[in-house]
């Protein structure tokens, strides 16, 4: 079943579908959601509001209709505005497609009827399913000035159907889809159940599963059996399970994925990226919003122009940039680049299984630097490495590493800020482990010293994660009700500025001994201190 909601008010110019015009939107009544008249093949007669009846006149119109159609074909809907909801037959029902679609009008009466009558509507069967398409022509709207107009499109579908649903202006909404999905909006929201539930025989080669995209609202989807590719120019992004690649971009809102199987794309130009799992190649971007990972299975590449960046475990490679943000990792199993401007650099190296002499390496040489930050980093005591440890803005105690290291200086510590270097070889020596900063410290310390503020880190990483996932946001709701409230993802509710600092200085205070090297000057911050509704509207 599918529902679209219009409402357009008239003025005496022509109505042209664009997001100009959707940007224009209105917050308005919705229409009383329709009733399905099983079997019904022509429209219902007009009801015409009765004179003198409490609040505005309302004239109103039904067509519905049923048309015979065989399984895994398409339904295509085409509507110049309004909103969307689709929902599948009951099980074991005969391939039918049944429709309804709502037309309502605050116009005058006697100019009520002409306009109710004068809405397009054709349904059809084609050799590929079944098409709907629903119009109101723009020579209509000459004739009323200051009315409005809503339409409201209901659709049953065959459990394994397809959908392609195109809207110049409205919400878009579905239960669960057998088949592919194709869903475009000028202007509402998206919100699916799970889309391929029943293979992905509608699925042409190169093509996603879903593909979703909307002008101006959010996107929220369940699960999707293959690759899905979504786009909003400015809402939020939340996914389920996605079982192939995703590419999913905002112009600035936030983007969560619980699960991701293939490759992954994520852009958003301002707001947070959040994923739990992932089991390939994944690369992120957000122009200054905060990265949170799960548990990667693949390589990471994650960009933010001014957040923090938080991951519990990649196996393999490993870049990641802030331009201002802390960043922290909990356990680091291959090569690794980290870079931020401004921010701390927390790691734990952790290599996976050791060779046959106990040993580890890393994959490759890694490299972490900061400008004006802290790196801290933990090894474990069976590492084969070379370490290469620099602090350009040098001095007394600006380097701190475990005796055990057995790391030598190449230039005697001095009170004046001279440049510091340390070098030492871990168990005869290995991939290089360089640290780099311009202002901060570097402390290196092995993976047993601080067990603790690791395994809290990572176990508060985990409940967040899991709280987040577990509490998906209604994206949007079309309900018989006056006003329809349109639910989002809150940004009040994410986190802002660099909470890592913050949160990793809350986690450390139960450790002293990390504490007390954060201050280890009188005065000096700590550096964990651093670290630590909608139905739609038109006027015309």
């Amino acid at each position: 079943m599918i529902t679209v909601t219009l409402r357009r008010t008239f003025r005496s110019v022509a109505f042209v579908p664009s997001f100009g015009l959707v940007a224009s939107l209105l917050c308005a009544a919705t229409l009383t959601k329709p009733a399905f008249a099983a079997g019904a093949a022509n429209p219902s007669a007009i009801e015409l509001t009765k004179p003198g009846e409490p609040a505005s006149q309302h004239s109103s119109a039904e067509r519905t209709g049923v048309l015979q159609t065989r399984d895994e074909l398409t339904l295509r809907l085409t509507a110049d505005l309004g909103s969307a909801r689709i929902v599948p037959l009951e099980e074991g029902a005969a391939p039918v497609v049944r429709y309804s679609v709502h037309l309502e009008t605050d116009a005058p009466v006697p100019m009520a009827q002409h306009l109710l009558e004068q809405y397009s509507l054709t349904a059809r069967s084609i050799s590929s399913g079944v098409e709907i398409s629903g119009a109101l022509p723009p020579q209509a709207a000459h004739a009323v000035s200051g009315a409005q107009f809503w339409v409201q499109f209901e659709v049953s579908v065959p459990r394994s159907y397809s959908v392609d649903v195109n809207t110049q202006a409205g919400d878009i909404e579905t239960q669960d889809i057998g088949g592919t999905a194709t869903l475009v909006t000028q202007g509402g929201n998206i919100r699916t159940g799970k889309i391929g539930v029943n293979g992905l025989r509608g699925a042409a080669a190169g093509h996603p599963v879903a593909k979703l995209e909307t002008e101006g609202g959010h996107i929220q989807v369940l699960d999707v059996a293959g690759d899905i590719n979504a786009f909003t120019a400015g809402g939020h992004i939340i996914t389920g399970n996605i079982a192939g690649d995703a590419v999913l971009r905002s112009g600035g809102g936030h983007i969560r994925a619980e699960h991701i199987a293939g490759r992954a794309e994520l852009d958003t130009e301002g707001g947070n990226i959040t994923v739990g799992k992932a089991e390939s190649v994944v690369n992120v971007h957000t122009g200054g919003g905060q990265i949170d990972f799960g548990e990667v299975r693949g390589s990471v590449r994650a960009r933010t122009g001014g957040g923090g960046i938080r991951v519990i475990y990649v196996s393999g490679p490993m870049e990641v940039e802030s331009s201002a943000g802390s960043i922290c990792l909990t356990r680091v199993a291959g090569s690794l680049r980290a870079a931020t401007a401004g921010g701390t650099i927390t790691a734990w190296i952790n290599p996976e299984a050791p060779s046959d002499n106990g040993v580890v390496h890393l994959a490759g040489a890694s490299q972490l630097s900061s400008g004006n930050g802290d790196i801290v980093v933990f090894l474990p005591r069976n590492l084969a490495a070379n370490i290469e440890a620099i602090v350009e803005s040098g001095g007394l105690h600006r380097i701190d590493a475990d005796p055990v290291l057995g790391l030598t200086f190449d230039s005697p510590a001095s009170p004046n800020g001279s440049p510091l270097h340390a070098v030492g070889a871990l168990n005869g020596g290995g991939p290089l482990l360089k640290l780099r900063t311009i202002a901060g410290k570097i402390r290196l310390q092995y993976f047993d010293s601080e067990t603790g503020l690791r395994e809290s880190l990572i176990r508060e990483e985990k409940e967040r994660l899991t709280q987040r996932f577990s509490d998906i946001p209604q994206v949007f709701t079309v309900a018989n009700k006056e006003v329809v409230r349109t639910g989002t993802v809150d940004s009040n509710t994410e986190e802002k500025g660099d909470w890592l600092e913050s949160w990793i200085d809350k986690k450390a205070r139960p450790f002293s001994p990390m504490r007390r090297w954060m201050r280890s000057k009188a005065g000096e911050p700590s550096l964990f201190g651093w670290m630590a509704n909608r139905s739609t509207s038109f006027r015309l």
